[in-house]
């Protein structure tokens, strides 16, 4: 592993914090606003490149979205839905869902799915080791659905950008959820491994199994470890490192998508592990010494002082930087009463998950990924050829198009 510092880049937009999923919602974009506030508190901004996103266009959504699901993300607003029911069921969308029509949604959706696309752009161009977005990793939306408070899947969109330039991506999720909306889009291809780690049994979205590996030629490309409530750090380290050197060693991605969902902290108002800001940032530090290019997203994250508190210091994890525990004066300063620290201290509870209930799961992906050595993937060109090829055309294309310049412009001197 190389001594020299990592290249990080910062998307933010300084709008996408003021959307608002209503009143009893437990999203809160807001929380992206204060993790921003606490990175400029801590000077955090200083040592990296930041970055204003541009809004993700229709033509970049329907990548993996249909056509008909933008067009009515784009069109529903709370004053016309009445016109919209039949959609709503359809895609999964507005009262009696988890998704509702808020001002300004497809705005929204654009800022968050446009600063993750444009981190995978740097990555993609050789100008950033590793790139964030807080706003980014909603991991829930399906290709012509909405789901789990996300609408339009920024992940899988970043992913299809990455794969243009690299011939294996590992996506990483550490949310208290199962990532199924990114499991889902490459369920069946070799070229993307899936690895989430996620509360399991009578909870949302329900999938996540570990025999759910895969199929076709994606078999064995999806690893799941299902846990129960109370995960430690310790516990959480002990599945995560040594499954993720297995994955190195096996899958050898060029490129990696990491998403920091914060609901798998303690106290969360949704999740229910138990993990430390340490314990979720370790996987960030042990991802980040692979030295792979690393798009760094958010996710969930419900207890939003707390979320605020886990992406400042995961900032400060990426950029090699030491924070102290007092949180520095910034507009949000009242949020972290009663005190003012940055590090939080773990219930006093039960961790449900066995010794050996974490040792089957450790030992049973740990197999299933051995049984991948040696499968076609791993022989794959570090780029595949369908990319030379479109590479060669662009060139081609750029030849013949400065070939006419010059014509013309010894045309115009004449």
């Amino acid at each position: 592993m190389t001594a020299s510092k990592q290249r990080v880049s910062y998307f933010y937009q300084p709008d996408v914090g003021h959307f608002y999923y209503g009143p009893s919602h437990p999203m809160k974009p807001h929380r992206i606003k204060m993790a921003h506030h606490l990175i400029l508190g801590y000077g955090l901004y200083r040592q990296m490149e930041c970055y204003r996103s541009h809004p993700a266009s229709p033509n970049e959504m329907s990548a993996f979205h249909s056509e008909d699901y933008i067009n009515f993300l784009a069109k529903v607003t709370p004053d016309n839905l009445r016109g919209y029911s039949n959609q709503m069921q359809k895609f999964n969308v507005g009262e009696y869902t988890d998704c509702p029509v808020f001002d300004g949604l497809y705005e929204f959706t654009q800022l968050y799915t446009g600063a993750s696309l444009d981190g995978a752009v740097k990555l993609n161009r050789g100008d950033a080791d590793v790139a964030i977005n807080w706003s980014g990793g909603l991991h829930h939306a399906k290709k012509s659905e909405a789901s789990g408070f996300c609408y339009i899947n920024d992940i899988v969109l970043a992913i299809l950008e990455l794969l243009k330039v690299h011939a294996r991506v590992l996506y990483i999720d550490i949310d208290v959820h199962h990532g199924d909306g990114v499991e889902e889009a490459f369920y069946c291809t070799d070229r993307v491994m899936t690895f989430s780690l996620h509360k399991y049994g009578d909870f949302f979205p329900g999938t996540g199994h570990i025999k759910d590996t895969g199929a076709k030629e994606g078999t064995g490309f999806s690893v799941n470890a299902p846990l129960t409530s109370g995960m430690t750090d310790d516990a959480y380290e002990r599945i995560f490192k040594p499954v993720m050197d297995k994955i190195m060693e096996v899958f050898r991605p060029g490129a990696i998508v990491l998403q920091c969902g914060a609901d798998s902290l303690t106290g969360d108002r949704l999740g229910c592990f138990n993990l430390s800001l340490k314990g979720h940032a370790e996987c960030v530090r042990y991802t980040k010494s692979f030295n792979v290019p690393t798009l760094v997203l958010g996710g969930g994250g419900y207890t939003i002082r707390n979320v605020a508190r886990c992406w400042a210091y995961e900032t400060s994890v990426l950029l090699d930087a030491e924070l102290p525990d007092e949180i520095p004066y910034n507009d949000y300063f009242e949020y972290y009463a009663p005190d003012f620290k940055l590090h939080l201290t773990p219930e006093q509870r039960e961790n449900m998950n066995t010794e050996a209930s974490l040792e089957s799961v450790r030992v049973d992906l740990l197999t299933q990924l051995m049984a991948l050595k040696g499968a076609p993937s791993v022989q794959m060109a570090e780029v595949p050829p369908d990319f030379e090829v479109m590479k060669e055309d662009a060139n081609a294309e750029r030849e013949r198009r400065s070939t006419k310049e010059s014509r013309d412009g010894e045309g115009m001197n004449d």
